[in-house]
């Protein structure tokens, strides 16, 4: 066999085969946790195990992301936040269990995704490890939820007290699950508690697998925003915006469409107030709903936005809607501008940008209203004027911009990688820090056009910083450019640069501006 396929072959993670304790061969059957004194009345059932497949020493990391991450495993949670954690001082309500002593408690809150629907949560997360060894690896985690008669379980938890994970070390060790059961609640092998076991056991087998093999995530998000800033804002912003999925007047899927903008409107949002926070908004604009409505007095871009290639205007009514100022401006008005608030629509605008006409002797006096010093650029699956965005950011003195790339172009053509060549790489490590996902020497279509876009950002003088939005669409990788290389001042170089683009753009004659599709101004 290749050597390349049976590297491949070792490193495969076993197949996950999981077996019901129910119908397992009563020699097959591991021994149940026990409580230890006034714990004895517990009934701990076992329901699902597999085999363990990584050692003892790995269950700790594993389970760890359960602990941290159960967003994971259940699409009702949002994410878990850890309220305390301590080695010494354990609650006085989590289980006691033979042979086993506690080494850690977590006490976290979980979140839900719908918290207008689902109620939150607390839990002590308790690892457990051998009492026979002082520095034995832990080996159980329990899950208990903290109820009250005014907090009951919410649905997305199981009906049960506790629920453990074991890592049993036997001739052939195995991931066990057992759970303390609420009354009346279904056990067998089609109910709602042993599906939820199933789903757990093979996340824990495919974690501790990961850790063994020093597993990476494909994508990194949250690296300019943290996580739990975008989505506090972002269920804000879902609850004030999410009518208009029933209010759609386009015939493309609205849940995407308005989902995704919400999204990259919230991202917007927590982007200007870091960037532009030594710019506080003036008195004068200061909103008097700053209370319930604290970003409206965030710090924003001096000149405005300009959503380039806005399409159905959504990202633009949004961000006008929280009280920023800016323009989408389209080659056609959409049907859904006509239904949009006046305020909304004033900021739509039918405008056919030749980019060509910016440099050189032919240009117009000054650049459009809408291109000024200061101005931020939003290039939104822009297609066309994708690669335009880094490069009329530098020309009108822009503040930043962000660019989402869908289909790939260059200036005047589609791009060929086979023919396309990057611009000269800043760093060495330059690729590395783009943070493209998948996996290999990046050599997708679309992974060469994002370094390329990229490569062009670094060479019209921007710092290239790259996040991996947190929207429902699989072009979802953002180039974002909120720094300079150079002082705008003083360094003419870099104009230089970004004028010669244009120019041989011109010179090989190919772009050409789409004629507008109705009256410009009228929207």
């Amino acid at each position: 066999m290749d050597a390349k396929l049976e590297k491949q072959k070792q490193l495969s993670r076993p197949r996950f085969i999981p077996v019901s304790y129910a119908s397992a061969a009563p020699e097959a059957r591991i021994s149940s946790l026990t409580g230890d004194d006034g714990d004895q009345a517990l009934a701990w059932l076992p329901l699902i195990y597999c085999s363990a497949d990584f050692p003892l020493e790995l269950f700790e990391t594993a389970i760890s992301q359960l602990i941290h991450h159960p967003e994971y495993n259940s699409t009702l949670i949002l994410r878990s936040e850890t309220v305390s954690e301590t080695t010494t001082d354990f609650p006085e309500c989590i289980p006691r269990l033979q042979g086993l002593r506690a080494v850690r408690n977590v006490h976290r809150k979980l979140l839900p995704r719908r918290p207008g629907r689902d109620s939150g949560l607390e839990q002590h997360c308790t690892l457990y490890a051998s009492t026979a060894e002082d520095d034995a690896s832990p080996s159980t985690l329990v899950l208990s939820p903290i109820v009250t008669d005014e907090q009951p379980l919410p649905y997305y938890h199981p009906a049960v007290s506790h629920i453990a994970f074991r890592y049993v070390l036997t001739d052939s060790p195995v991931l066990q699950i057992e759970a303390v059961p609420l009354p009346g609640t279904q056990t067998d092998i089609s109910s709602r508690l042993y599906r939820t076991c199933l789903a757990l056991l093979d996340t824990l087998h495919r974690y501790g697998w990961g850790a063994l093999t020093h597993y990476q995530k494909r994508v990194k998000h949250d690296c300019i925003i943290p996580r739990e800033t975008y989505q506090d804002l972002y269920l804000i912003m879902r609850e004030r915006h999410k009518h208009l999925v029933d209010t759609w007047q386009e015939v493309t899927d609205p849940r995407k469409h308005v989902f995704e903008d919400i999204g990259i409107a919230t991202f917007l949002m927590l982007l200007w107030k870091d960037m532009y926070g030594s710019n506080p908004i003036s008195s004068s604009a200061v909103s008097s709903d700053s209370k319930s409505e604290p970003w409206r007095n965030w710090p924003r871009p001096p000149a405005g936005f300009l959503d380039l290639g806005c399409g159905n205007g959504l990202l633009t009514h949004i961000l006008s809607a929280e009280g920023y100022q800016g323009l989408g401006i389209d080659l056609r008005a959409r049907t859904s501008w006509s239904h949009y608030p006046e305020t909304t629509q004033a900021q739509l605008r039918v405008e056919a940008l030749d980019p060509t006409t910016l440099v050189g002797p032919s240009t117009p006096d000054g650049f459009p209203s809408y291109l000024k010093p200061g101005v931020f650029v939003i290039g939104n699956h822009a297609d066309e004027l994708t690669p335009w965005v880094p490069v009329l950011s530098t020309l009108c003195s822009g503040s930043g911009y962000l660019s989402i790339p869908c289909c790939a172009w260059t200036f005047d053509m589609r791009y060929e990688r086979s023919s396309t060549q990057n611009y000269p790489f800043p760093e060495e490590d330059f690729i590395q820090r783009l943070n493209l996902g998948g996996e290999g020497s990046n050599t997708s279509s679309y992974s060469m056009y994002r370094i390329w876009l990229a490569s062009l950002s670094a060479y019209c003088g921007w710092k290239i910083e790259c996040e991996t939005l947190r929207i429902p669409s699989t072009r979802n990788w953002a180039i974002i450019g909120r720094a300079r290389t150079y002082d705008p001042n003083e360094d003419t170089e870099i104009r230089r640069r970004v004028e010669e683009i244009v120019e041989n753009v011109q010179e090989r004659g190919l772009f050409r501006t789409r004629t507008p599709e109705g009256k410009a101004g009228e929207h």
